[in-house]
């Protein structure tokens, strides 16, 4: 049997790539050179980083259901990884979402054939990480960035699946000494992440994991200590 958390991600690619699909229809040359909601990156550095992820990972898939060796995840390692997102960020918007689309409609391929003996095998993926966590991988990419790309979806679609996810994968995040308590409005959620000097952080459920994630949330997050108001704390990076 798949692993409830692998098969809630599996379920939510397959809409979730669909809704990038009718994202990118609309895309024009003129939106790809414009900046992105990630700093210092243009709607073309997100979706080179897109593509470019889905092919390493449908490449890893390949490797792992064939039973050869994985290699290494990205060609070149992480120097060859940043080197590909500069070089396609210009690429037209067509080409953009012939190359995205075309790595999407190979995971899927492969996804289609994951059960739980595949998913414990071992990959390329961050020194050998099983295909589990390669799964879970993109779907953290692909739901962060497409909202990343400001082309309508927003960090308002992610379900309570991805937000469990997110904030068990993004808690190492969280600065020693300190214990945030996220309570979530309209929602039944609270979480606890973290240990030492208690933070409590107000908000949306998915602003406060848009704020745990980096991004900018669309209403208030406030963070308090019990009695008076705090400033919210200083992430630690992306694990």
């Amino acid at each position: 049997m798949i692993p409830s958390e692998a098969a809630a991600a599996i379920e939510s690619i397959s809409r979730t790539q669909e809704r990038c699909r009718q994202t990118l229809d609309g895309l024009v040359d003129e939106q790809v050179g414009e900046a992105s909601r990630l700093p210092g990156w243009s709607r073309g550095h997100v979706l080179a980083h897109l593509a470019g992820f889905a092919e390493a990972a449908e490449r890893q898939l390949r490797r792992v259901v064939a039973g050869d060796d994985p290699g290494e995840f990205y060609d070149g390692g992480r120097p060859g990884r940043d080197a590909a997102i500069d070089e396609g960020a210009g690429a037209s918007a067509a080409l953009h979402r012939e190359r995205v689309g075309a790595a999407m409609d190979r995971i899927e391929g492969f996804i289609d054939l994951l059960d739980a003996e595949l998913l414990r095998r071992p990959t390329g993926y961050q020194d050998g990480r099983p295909v589990e966590a390669l799964v879970l991988a993109w779907w953290r990419e692909l739901s962060i960035h497409l909202t990343d790309l400001d082309l309508g979806p927003q960090h308002t679609l992610w379900g309570p699946e991805l937000r469990e996810h997110l904030i068990s994968h993004l808690a190492a995040r969280v600065p020693d000494g300190v214990l945030i308590e996220l309570e979530p409005s309209a929602v039944d959620e609270p979480r606890r992440i973290g240990e030492g000097t208690r933070v409590r952080i107000k908000g949306a459920a998915n602003d406060l994991v848009a704020w745990l994630a980096g991004r900018e949330p669309l209403g208030p997050v406030d963070a308090d200590d019990g009695s008076a108001p705090v400033a919210l704390p200083e992430l630690g990076p992306w694990p």
